[in-house]
């Protein structure tokens, strides 16, 4: 089973001080939850929330080597395995806190007690709600991921050492499906929360720490700006007015200008870090891989090195999906989350299967067995993550055979 497990998906994310040490290296140690007040917060990756950053924007501790793989991408030293949530310390957590977020409210439940109440979502109510939390020695809050409108709720609530987690919305409807629950309030919904959260017991993921979570933020503000930049270039082309023309080009030039920015914060970011200067020049050793799908990877895709080749391909959304039902076999599909990977690992995989002669020796061989174009290309993209996956985990460069 890939990183999404049962789920299909990038299951949830865990923080603590010591995790966010060894986050950026490619060992994980054993998560085991620890009392009602040691602080941690759980993001979920795959509703691709983006929390608010943590009042410690420290940097993160440089860890040290990281050990080798074998030099065979396609080979493994050993599956790299899901810890049970007993060895996770779901067994320790009695008290679980679901909540409903909206724009302006809360709605809060509490498992297995009943107890209900709901907050403003704004500092004084939050202020409020972590301080109800601890007199009810809450072990572990789940939140839906909602469009942005819990993320200061979890910011706020680990500040407070208080363990969090969001979970995928469609996720927990599903469950509410499963169990014949038709009824929804937001009432209703906080305690689906909880009893999903304690019924499924997701698997513990890292949480991207505030370097991580500052670098995302600009690579998304670079991508939204060469959406623009297109938007206007195609616009300028359609354009027969000669004011209307010179009104697109004076604001091509000022995002032009804008991207220049972005890409010297970009650079000064990655500067900062040395970890992350070697992890780049890793990744652009290999042909096809420039600086933008470095930097994008670096950015949404910081398990990379960690996972085995099964997993990584399935936390990038490229392990297809088999759909088959008696003598019915339909086609096979990728998708799910992380699909600002998956677009800049196509493109990637479009230069790489012209000009790395690697990766085009195995598109062309695909092509040739009957594979149509796309699913060769497809193909690619998963072959190119798993050598940029070894290459990170190997902290070697890309040698041409």
């Amino acid at each position: 089973m890939g990183a999404g497990g049962f789920f299909g998906g990038e299951g949830f994310a865990l923080c603590t001080s010591d995790m966010l040490l060894a986050f950026m290296g490619v060992a994980h140690p054993p998560c085991n939850f620890p009392s009602p007040s040691f602080g941690c917060v759980l993001p979920c990756a795959v509703a691709d929330v983006r929390p608010k950053p943590l009042r410690d924007t420290k940097p993160v501790a440089e860890p040290g080597c990281a050990s080798a793989v074998p030099s065979n991408p396609n080979s493994r030293q050993g599956r790299l395995r899901v810890q049970s949530p007993l060895r996770q310390g779901w067994d320790k957590m009695d008290i679980i806190v679901g909540i409903d977020v909206s724009k302006d409210r809360l709605d809060v439940a509490v498992s297995p007690s009943g107890a209900s109440f709901c907050v403003g979502n704004d500092d004084s109510g939050i202020e409020e709600l972590a301080r109800r939390l601890k007199a009810e020695n809450a072990d572990l809050v789940a939140l839906e991921a909602t469009g942005g409108f819990e993320t200061l709720a979890v910011a706020e609530l680990a500040a407070c050492d208080i363990c969090v987690i969001v979970v995928n919305p469609a996720q927990v409807r599903a469950y509410a499906n499963a169990i014949g629950r038709r009824a929804k309030t937001d009432a209703i919904d906080a305690a689906l929360i909880a009893a999903f959260v304690t019924a499924t017991k997701p698997q513990i993921r890292p949480l991207r720490d505030a370097q991580t979570q500052a670098l995302s933020a600009l690579v998304d503000r670079r991508r939204q700006i060469v959406q623009m930049i297109v938007a206007e270039e195609n616009r300028l082309r359609m354009a027969l007015e000669k004011t209307t023309r010179k009104s697109i080009k004076r604001l091509l030039d000022a995002l032009r200008r804008e991207m220049e920015s972005i890409d010297a914060d970009l650079d000064d970011h990655i500067r900062k870090s040395p970890l992350w200067r070697v992890r780049e020049a890793l990744l652009t050793s290999v042909p096809g891989v420039g600086r933008a799908t470095a930097r994008t990877l670096l950015a949404e895709m910081p398990e990379l090195g960690s996972l085995d080749r099964r997993q990584i391909a399935s936390l990038a959304g490229l392990a297809p999906w088999t759909r088959q039902s008696g003598k019915w076999k339909g086609k096979s599909f990728i998708g799910g989350v992380r699909s600002k990977v998956r677009a800049v690992l196509f493109m990637a995989a479009l230069v790489a299967s012209r000009h790395n002669p690697f990766l085009k020796a195995f598109r062309d061989r695909l092509v040739a067995s009957g594979k149509p174009k796309i699913v060769a290309i497809v193909a690619t993209m998963r072959k190119l993550l798993t050598i940029l996956n070894a290459i990170i985990r190997e902290n070697k460069p890309w040698q041409n055979a």
